[in-house]
């Protein structure tokens, strides 16, 4: 398997081995410690250049702090119909520098990490380039993290932030009525999530979905999980351990967690999934995007078949970031015209 990723990808992996504690082998207290860490390491100069890429010199970057008033989820989800909290999140928003005729698309970005690690900085690269070769307002949302906050505080998150893009998108330079949600990883669950209550809902009304490597399932195990099972970044273990981190005890089967079990009708909107070939959750991705077929949507299902699961997020070791970074941005450009 490995002799069929690039050297780079291969040297990195072989490094983030030796230097990183499996998630599953941290305690708890400690995952926040580790958290910052990892965020701190991944903004260095040196970072940036060799694995997580700088963002676009003509990106326009700021932090927007909202209160979220409460907002009913609908029923069905496995959430009962519950009511969102009352939460304070930063909001990144990423903007094309320059003049503007118009008010942008907004792409509602969330970020991967196992809903345990991450930050919307870790997508700094491909927020900021998305945002100004598709000419959008990229909004990626802090949301919290387990497990300080378990399962269902993302989505309830994911949930509100949409509510607030939908009608506070002007704040930002956005149009309400051009909105696509996108996610990599534990992002992909939420942004596939969102849509599914979207849908589920009657609105927001959504143009699209870009949902990169995602986990769509929770419990059932699939055969690229046992395949590679002991993949670089991310092996089967520690998609484990994140996901017990992220149910705490949590149904594993509801569709607010495991969006391929939801009522996907309302979500066929126009998907764009991308998988990795050296990943665990290769097959997550694959059913996915045929349930979405299943159901009447448009899903366009691209392979990279010598990467790595987080290739999005590292630019400097994936050649396949670049080539998957450009197909976003064309499948994005063409929804937000199309709305």
């Amino acid at each position: 398997m490995a002799d069929r990723l690039p050297l780079r990808t291969r040297l990195f992996a072989r490094i983030e081995g030796r230097l990183s504690t499996p998630i599953h082998e941290v305690p708890h207290a400690e995952i926040a410690a580790r958290r910052g860490k990892r965020a701190a390491l991944l903004s260095t100069p040196l970072a940036r250049r060799l694995v997580s890429g700088r963002p676009h010199p003509q990106a326009r970057i700021h932090d927007v702090h909202v209160d979220l008033p409460p907002v009913k989820v609908p029923g069905g989800s496995g959430l009962e119909a519950t009511t969102t909290e009352a939460v304070s999140l930063r909001l990144r928003v990423y903007q094309p520098s320059g003049p503007r005729r118009m008010p942008l698309g907004v792409v509602l970005m969330l970020h991967g990490g196992g809903w345990v690690m991450g930050d919307p900085e870790q997508s700094e690269w491909w927020s900021s380039h998305l945002a100004v070769e598709a000419g959008c307002v990229v909004v990626s949302v802090a949301y919290r993290l387990a497990p300080e906050h378990p399962y269902p505080a993302a989505v309830l998150d994911a949930w509100a932030a949409l509510d607030w893009v939908s009608t506070h998108a002007a704040e930002v330079g956005g149009d309400p009525d051009r909105i696509v949600v996108a996610g990599d990883s534990a992002g992909g669950n939420l942004a596939a999530v969102v849509a599914e209550l979207a849908g589920r809902s009657g609105g927001p009304t959504l143009q699209g979905q870009v949902l990169v490597y995602p986990a769509a399932e929770m419990e059932e195990k699939y055969p690229s999980e046992v395949e590679f099972a002991d993949a670089p970044v991310l092996t089967s273990t520690s998609m484990r351990a994140y996901s017990a981190l992220y149910l705490a005890g949590a149904d594993p089967q509801a569709s607010a967690a495991s969006p391929i079990r939801g009522d996907l009708a309302g979500a066929a909107v126009p998907a764009l999934v991308q998988i990795a070939g050296h990943d665990p959750l290769r097959d997550n991705g694959t059913l996915y995007a045929e349930a979405l077929r299943r159901s009447g949507g448009s899903a366009t299902l691209t392979d990279y078949p010598n990467a790595v699961h987080g290739y999005l997020s590292l630019p400097g070791i994936s050649p396949a970031a670049g080539r998957a970074h450009r197909e976003i941005v064309g499948f994005v450009t063409d929804a937000l015209r199309a709305g």
